[in-house]
């Protein structure tokens, strides 16, 4: 039985995936799908972001040690939860089988007002450094990463960061990991499937398109979803994963 682990991106939890756990497992029955936190999100709250996606990758190790989970493991991740499966894989090359990157941004392939688009600067900042109410927060978060009307999720995301606030100080603290984190420039070992979204508000598609091309890997573009593509178009995400699995290998 394959292990398959979740990671979400920027102050976000487990809890953020909605459906799409479920949607995934249902796709993959005969593997185990686990989402995970990264300290400081989710119901790690309580803890202290690291500064180094490094440091990430330790906590979730040892989350698996505690679990009992042997590895290989598979990483599905998004954003700054890519950058943690591209650490692990680099420096644990044989505890990832596979990694499937999405809308990811990596130093040195792309600058940063790619990584992260300019439009974007003084919002993030405004509700990192000078906090905002859980719905401003939760919906100028939905705006800048659905490009769908995905308005019923509001409540829940409304509801998770009521239960599991992120503290100011862990949010800068996890965007300073992002920014200066550093993939190697040689291909990984580890099989890697890029996924994108051509309309990403937030990172520009480049940045995958980029990697793609350094690293000679797969990646797969949706031409209408947002940044968090897993919401916008979790059936494609799951179909893409699914036909990759399944291709011919010499």
């Amino acid at each position: 039985m394959s292990t398959w682990i979740l990671l979400r991106g920027l102050t976000r939890e487990s809890g953020h995936w909605g459906d799409f756990v479920a949607q995934f497992q249902a796709a993959l029955p005969a593997s185990q799908v686990i989402a995970l936190d990264l300290p400081g999100n989710g119901r790690l709250h309580a803890q202290r972001s690291p500064a180094r996606v490094e440091d990430m990758v330790a906590q979730c190790r040892a989350e698996l040690a505690r679990r009992q989970i042997a590895g290989p493991v598979h990483i599905l991740a998004m954003s700054l939860g890519a950058m943690v499966a591209v650490a692990w894989a680099t420096a644990y090359p044989q505890e990832v089988a596979a990694q499937v990157l999405v809308n990811t941004s990596l130093r040195p392939f792309s600058p940063f007002y790619q990584r992260l688009r300019p439009r974007n600067y003084a919002l993030l900042l405004r509700l990192a450094l000078l906090g905002a109410r859980p719905e401003l927060w939760e919906r100028s978060i939905l705006r800048i990463t659905s490009n769908g009307d995905r308005v019923e999720v509001l409540p829940r995301w409304i509801a998770l960061r009521q239960q599991h606030p992120v503290g100011r100080a862990n949010a800068l603290r996890q965007l300073w990991a992002a920014a200066r984190f550093t993939a190697p420039p040689s291909p990984p070992q580890t099989a890697t499937l890029l996924l994108a979204s051509a309309q990403d508000r937030l990172v520009s598609v480049t940045c995958s398109r980029m990697l793609a091309r350094h690293w000679q890997c797969p990646l797969q573009l949706h031409a209408t979803a947002g940044h968090d593509l897993p919401l916008d178009a979790g059936g494609w995400v799951v179909a893409q994963v699914l036909q990759w699995l399944n291709r011919p290998t010499a």
